[in-house]
């Protein structure tokens, strides 16, 4: 699975720029804001439909301009996709081969993206949102009924903490249970396939982290306890929780338990990695964990996806650099840097340099 090109139009800097990919290591080079990571994140939006940095698409519109356009023609074991987004400040509209799509679900897994870059490292320092976000764009990807069920989770899940702020308690503590059969089907579905997804990538996260470091240091990551067992004993174990909790709900007012407040144990040698790891120890962990996405997507799919690394070269070690690079063999990579680096010597790359929201040709 690769991308063969693309088009921006009115996207960020760019006026309009077109970009050729070689199914291998393509490298986007230039200073400092000149629109690598643009392009980046514009690859990363066609295969997922958010943007790792925008909160709102309308943001990625060139400043004085209506509309941007990105578009993409990729190519899969299936044949080749073409791909479009035409973003406008009220909305959005994306095309899969030529055909509008309606729903976010029907752009996931026509084009699979891992991203990283240095705001990954969120996923270490920060709290159990990042964590949780690395996990739910991760499963989306892999995963329409997991895209569904959460989705459908959050809505249910918006419906019952607005509930539980009406001052009418009768009505409250009558609806409840009616939320909460909803609501614990779809939670089940969730915690259940996160379950399964940290256990495939605990192992091979720890063998990446094992390569990038020579062996010197050991990752361990593990889900929440609590949810063990199949979807129909975590449904009632979940209800039970919440029918149990009525009182603490309506105090605070809002759902206190659930997947929403799942977190995951990310540990280097024993130690709890938010509290105790260096921003070196912590880039290697945050790093090590997307190539063991890349492998789980390889596996699930049965092809590499596309491996976006923006600037993830300029706080590692020469050792750190060379197994990174080395570690990219046999997939397309896009990888943004400030100049060409002396680890990609003797390594076949195709190298575009950017100023100002354009290639420099």
């Amino acid at each position: 699975m690769r991308i063969k090109n693309l088009m921006l139009k009115n996207f960020r800097n760019y006026a309009a720029e077109q970009f050729e990919f070689s199914e291998g290591l393509n490298i986007l080079t230039g200073r400092n804001a000149q629109g690598k990571t643009n392009c980046a994140e514009a690859v990363f939006y066609l295969c997922t439909g958010t943007s790792p940095r925008a909160r709102r698409d309308k943001q990625m519109i060139k400043y004085g301009e209506e509309q941007a356009e990105i578009s993409a023609l990729c190519a899969g074991r299936y044949g080749d996709i073409s791909l479009s987004a035409a973003i406008r400040e009220n909305g959005r509209e994306i095309k899969v081969n030529g055909n509008k799509i309606t729903r976010n679900a029907d752009l996931l897994g026509n084009l699979y993206a891992v991203f990283f870059s240095p705001q990954e490292l969120r996923l270490i320092q920060d709290g159990p949102d990042e964590r949780r976000r690395f996990l739910n764009i991760s499963l989306s990807q892999l995963s329409r009924p997991y895209y569904t069920a959460l989705t459908r989770y959050n809505r249910i899940l918006e419906q019952r903490n607005n509930l539980l702020k009406n001052k009418d308690l009768e009505l409250v503590f009558d609806t409840l249970p009616v939320w909460d059969e909803q609501l614990c089907a779809y939670a089940a579905t969730v915690a259940r396939r996160r379950a399964d997804y940290i256990a495939d990538l605990a192992p091979l996260a720890a063998e990446a982290h094992a390569f990038l470091t020579d062996g010197r240091e050991k990752l361990e990551i593990s889900p929440e306890k609590k949810y063990k067992g199949s979807e129909n004993e975590l449904e009632a174990r979940l209800y039970d929780e919440l029918k149990n909790n009525y009182d603490r709900d309506i105090r605070l007012g809002f759902t206190a338990s659930g997947p929403h407040r799942d977190d995951i144990d990310i540990k280097i040698d024993g130690e709890d990695a938010k509290t105790y790891a260096s921003q070196g120890q912590t880039r290697t962990a945050a790093l090590a964990i997307k190539l063991a996405e890349v492998e789980i997507f390889k596996s699930a799919s049965g092809e590499y996806p596309v491996l976006i690394l923006d600037d993830v070269l300029s706080e590692l070690d020469l050792m750190r650099r060379k197994k990174l690079v080395a570690r990219t063999e046999g997939l397309q990579t896009i990888l943004t840097c400030t100049h060409a680096e002396r680890v990609f010597a003797g390594r076949q790359t195709t190298r575009i340099r950017i100023e100002g929201g354009a290639i420099k040709r």
